[in-house]
């Protein structure tokens, strides 16, 4: 069921969401949370059927809000709002309120968001493209709990992580981040199958992908290790390659679905680490709502000192001693080795493991 709403006010959407839901026949409201799309026209559309699609893991209200420029600057000083109500089978398992704001109310979209928050539920806030530099002091950010960003939907990614980590705020995230989440998971799986020390790192993907920074950057600060970014024609991330003192460990994705791990010393694995699409991405920052400390770590850690890190230079194992001047090195060969090895054995080195695990979420 759709209502258009022209030249409204919120009380008027607020009536129109009751009429809606008494007129298919759910006059209770069954939503867990508010998820606030701030938009523009022109992804709009992408951003409304993302959320829709998430609604059916996390029944919620959707709210869009559209600032729409005008053109002259008489429209310019003259405020209106219009809205779309959607209930029933065409807003998924929730309900959806397209707001467009024109004029002065687009710089107080606050001021008509807050009345329409379902209360005592918490408040996720996306901006799909477009984001603030600093979200939590966003009007619109400051009314929720988790604010979610894409710094893959901006000009300069790279550049923009930066500003994140100066910005950073308790419950801002990133799709970027989300992104490598299986990546994170994989990785520390291998890592727990084999005793070994990480020496270094090398992370491959396409340029101007932010996801393949966080992840080198997520490696350097949990392994403490030099780590290398070097580019691909993607898709996406499509390898990770650790030296390690039992040999080298990869996860080699060069089609963007199927990876293959290879730990030396084991047979290959195939490993399914496809892309994934928004409304994957959005259902998985929905299932949590604290701030993710793993996040801000690998963040603030920083592009500039993951660059230094790769240019140190990798540690090399210790050779052993040479023998003082002037005595023989005498080498004694015993007939079986298997009963002249020693009764005794050097205890194995325990694994590096990522310091602060992840959480696959």
């Amino acid at each position: 069921m759709k209502i258009d709403l022209t030249d409204t006010t919120a009380g008027q959407v607020n009536k129109a969401l009751v009429q809606g839901r008494r007129a298919i026949g759910t006059p209770a409201v069954g939503m867990v949370l508010t998820l606030v799309i701030v938009t523009d026209e022109e992804n709009a559309y992408d951003a409304l059927k993302a959320g829709s699609d998430a609604s059916h893991e996390h029944p919620s209200r959707t709210l869009v809000v559209i600032k729409r420029v005008s053109r002259s600057p008489r429209d310019r000083t003259a405020s209106r709002l219009d809205a779309e109500v959607r209930v029933g089978a065409d807003a998924g398992t929730g309900e959806t309120v397209v707001l467009r704001l024109y004029g002065e109310v687009a710089d107080h979209a606050d001021s008509v968001v807050l009345p329409l928050l379902l209360p005592d539920a918490p408040v996720v806030v996306w901006w799909p493209v477009n984001a603030p530099l600093d979200p939590a002091k966003d009007p619109l950010g400051a009314l929720a709990q988790r604010r979610v960003t894409d710094t893959y939907a901006s000009e300069q990614p790279v550049r923009e992580l930066s500003a994140r980590a100066d910005a950073y705020t308790p419950g801002d995230t990133d799709l970027s981040w989300t992104r490598i989440t299986p990546w994170r998971s994989m990785l520390a799986a291998a890592l727990d199958q084999v005793a070994c020390e990480v020496r270094a790192v090398e992370v491959e993907g396409e340029e101007f992908n932010p996801s393949c920074e966080l992840l080198a950057m997520w490696l350097a600060d949990r392994l403490d290790v030099p780590v290398k970014r070097s580019l691909s024609s993607g898709p996406g991330l499509t390898a990770v390659r650790m030296q390690t003192t039992r040999g080298p460990i990869a996860l080699d994705r060069a089609d963007g679905s199927l990876a293959t791990l290879s730990i030396d010393g084991q047979p290959d694995r195939a490993v399914a680490l496809k892309r994934r699409d928004t409304a994957e991405l959005i259902a998985e920052e929905l299932r949590r709502l604290d701030p993710d400390d793993t996040y801000a770590s690998a963040l603030r850690f920083g592009v500039e000192r993951l660059n230094a890190s790769a240019a140190a230079p990798v540690p090399e194992p210790a050779a052993p001693e040479p023998s003082p001047k002037g005595e023989p090195v005498t080498v004694a060969a015993a007939p079986d080795a298997a009963a002249e090895a020693p009764t005794t054995e050097a205890a194995p080195q325990q694994p590096a493991p990522l310091k602060k695990r992840a959480k696959a979420t």
